[in-house]
């Protein structure tokens, strides 16, 4: 037996140009200045500086508008709170105060013989209403106003054909507010 040989190369052109792909030699590329005579290419136009400045300036001015109303707002509601707070301080003195005008009042009504110890109750009643009323508190809940729930407290119902609807019968308690804060509701009988 003959044996034969394998190798593997080709024996003919058309295998060799088939078994090896071709392989490109690469070719550089060749950057060419323009020549000094000529005006290079248009690039973006640059932004004026003064206009930037303007963007900048309106910017700035907005912020400051912006700081201006925030300070005015909390000026107004410290204000406010300021204000809110001495009038629940006020408020708060005055109820301490209301037993002691409860009880002149109670002695006010009591009978008595003695007209020294009644002018002299007369006198420190009065004293406590010119203070409280120095002070903007108004007294509400007479015998005759109309019947308001968020100013009265009605404890009883009374028909009375004399009086028209929903007034005020009887006074238990007379009411009290500071400003437009309510101290204390006025006690009532209301009518129809």
């Amino acid at each position: 037996m003959e044996e034969t040989k394998h190798t593997n190369q080709p024996e003919t052109a058309e295998e060799t140009a088939q078994a090896a792909p071709e392989t490109e030699i690469p070719v550089e590329e060749t950057v060419q200045a323009a020549p000094p005579d000529e005006a290079p290419k248009e690039e973006a136009p640059k932004p004026d500086p003064v206009e930037e400045l303007k963007a900048k300036l309106a910017a700035e001015h907005d912020s400051y508008l912006r700081l201006a109303a925030e300070y005015d707002n909390f000026r107004k509601r410290s204000q406010k709170e300021r204000d809110n707070l001495y009038t629940d301080i006020k408020a708060e003195t005055v109820g301490k105060f209301l037993p002691v005008f409860d009880n002149l009042q109670r002695a006010l009504d009591q009978e008595t013989a003695d007209e020294a110890y009644k002018k002299g109750v007369e006198m420190t009643m009065n004293g406590l209403i010119a203070i409280m009323e120095g002070l903007g508190v108004k007294s509400f809940g007479q015998v005759g106003e109309t019947f308001d729930p968020q100013l009265h407290n009605a404890v009883m119902h009374k028909e009375d054909e004399s009086l028209g609807e929903s007034v005020i019968a009887e006074v238990f308690q007379t009411g009290f507010k500071v400003g437009e804060k309510v101290v204390r509701h006025a006690m009532v009988v209301v009518a129809n």
